[in-house]
Parts: structure tokens; sequence; C-alpha cells
């Protein structure tokens, strides 16, 4: 439920700021009108859309609008949002030619998002999709699609055509290209956000499979020790093994810098790591393996 809501919830918020910016051009606004229809027709004469701001968008394109008003319909099913329906004008209820200009070719794409499109942000990643109306209209989105040099995926659900995109890099493109700089910026942050969280979580990671080593190694390094005391004696070993052998005693949980900090003189943490090697070697050939003193 919480993807949902989250997809719903910034699909809505993209696609109301998209509304509040008016194309400045007349031909602009036509092809706005055109896409809209187009991609938004539950039927040759009807637009739908679930987005009030929408259809009070679409609505004031149009030429003869205070006879075509808005219609609320209230869904029958149970949480189901209801949906604003207006009646098409007779130049709109069939597809306009397609566009020469690329500001109205961005218009139509722009109108094919708040007709039928949706962006979500989960956790498994980004999702920006288009749901045409029907294959003819699946077609052309994807034709312009390619167009602006964005080869959606296509799939199929409930036997309607799906176009969408789940890379991230493809989708900011996507919405800058039809103005939706706000939602840029969101999936920027969340993006952000997301790669800082993964960071710490492979840092934290590779620290406790650190701490694990460590902690496996001394416990070797201290059961060697032990064996050589009782087989062997510390007292036989060299100057330079028998003291990190006692120092390891007396300091088990003691990473190898630490350790050579404590030496007479001091040193460092390669040293100390080539005594214990050492150490193991003379651990081994008393227990009958291979290695020397």
């Amino acid at each position: 439920m919480a993807v949902a809501s989250n997809r719903s919830s910034f699909s809505s918020d993209t696609k109301d700021a998209l509304t509040r910016e008016a194309l400045q051009q007349l031909h602009c606004r036509q092809a706005l009108a055109a896409a809209l229809a187009f991609y938004g027709r539950k039927s040759p004469s009807e637009f739908h859309t679930q987005r009030p701001a929408v259809a009070r968008m679409f609505w004031a394109l149009l030429e003869d609008r205070k006879t075509r008003p808005i219609r609320k319909l209230q869904s029958q099913r149970l949480r189901k949002q209801p949906s604003y329906m207006i009646a098409l004008p007779s130049e709109l209820q069939k597809a306009a030619p397609k566009p020469r200009r690329r500001c109205d070719r961005i218009a139509e794409l722009r109108g094919a998002f708040l007709a039928c499109g949706s962006l979500s942000i989960a956790t498994q990643g980004y999702h920006l999709e288009f749901t045409p109306p029907d294959a003819h209209a699946a077609q052309r989105l994807s034709e312009l699609l390619h167009l602006f040099g964005f080869p959606p995926k296509a799939g199929v659900r409930k036997k309607r055509c799906v176009l969408y995109y789940k890379d991230f890099e493809r989708i900011t493109t996507v919405l800058s290209t039809i103005g939706a700089y706000a939602a840029v910026l969101r999936m920027e942050d969340v993006r952000a956000l997301k790669e800082t969280k993964n960071r710490i979580h492979r840092l934290v990671n590779s620290e406790a499979a650190n701490l694990e080593r460590a902690t496996n190694a001394a416990a070797a390094q201290r059961q060697a020790i032990d064996f050589i005391a009782d087989a062997y004696g510390l007292r036989k070993l060299p100057r330079a093994l028998r003291e990190i052998a006692e120092l390891r005693v007396r300091h088990p949980d003691e990473t190898l810098a630490e350790l050579g900090r404590r030496c007479n003189p001091p040193a460092t943490k390669s040293a100390i790591n080539s005594r214990f090697i050492s150490l193991m070697a003379v651990a081994a050939r008393l227990r009958g393996q291979s290695g020397g003193l």
C-alpha cells in the first residue's frame, strides 16, 4: 500500500505542477489539447482523467468551454478515486496530424503524460510509464518517444499496451523534456539519499566483516600461542616472536597496529603480521605439519 500511495502522490504532484505552467504559443496549446483528447479519451467523444487539475486545464484549452462543463463521476469501487469527464468537440474526436514543430511535439508528450502517464519512486527503483487507450495511440506515442531519442520498453497489462522506463537517467531526461523540473529535483534528492544510505550500509558491512576477520585471526593466534607455550615454551622463541606472543595474550582484542605500537621498539602493522605468520609456522611444525623454527 505504501508503494501505491507513493506512486499516486508523486504522479499527482508532478501532474498538478505541470498544469500550472501555461504554454505561451497558441499552436503549442492546440497541440497540448489535441494530445490530452487523444491519449485521455475513454470513448471517441469523451475525455476522462482522475486529476481535477488536469480536467480544469483541458477545459480551459477548449474554445467552447462554456457548453462543455466538467462532470465529476464517482467510482463504484471502494477507495477508487472519482474521475472527471468532459465531452470532446468534434475537431478533437479524431487524432490530429503529427506535429512538425519540436515545441508542439513536446506539448504532445506533455499531454500524453498528463493523460495516461504515471510516475513512482519505490524502494525497488524508479518507474515512469504510459498506458495509452489503444494500440494506435501506443504506436504513435512510441514513435514520438523514439523521435526524441527515448526508446521505451513495452509490455501488456490487462490487454493494454504499456510503455515504460526504469532507468533513472532516461526517466529524468523525459521529465526534463516535458518541463517537469520539480519532479526531477525530487528524484535527484531521493537518489542522493539512497546512495548515502547504501554507502553507509556498505561501510558498516565492510567494518563488520573486517572486525569478524580480525576476531577470528586473533582467536587463531591465541590458540597457536597457547599450543606453543605448552609444547615448546615461549621463552625459547626469538625475542621478537616472544614479545608479540606475550602482547597478544595480554591484549587479545587489539588490532595489529595497536600491538605494533606496544612493541619495543614500535613495529609496523606489516611487521607484526609477519611475526604472527612465523608463530603460526612454529605451531604447525610442532603439530607435525610443514614449517620450521
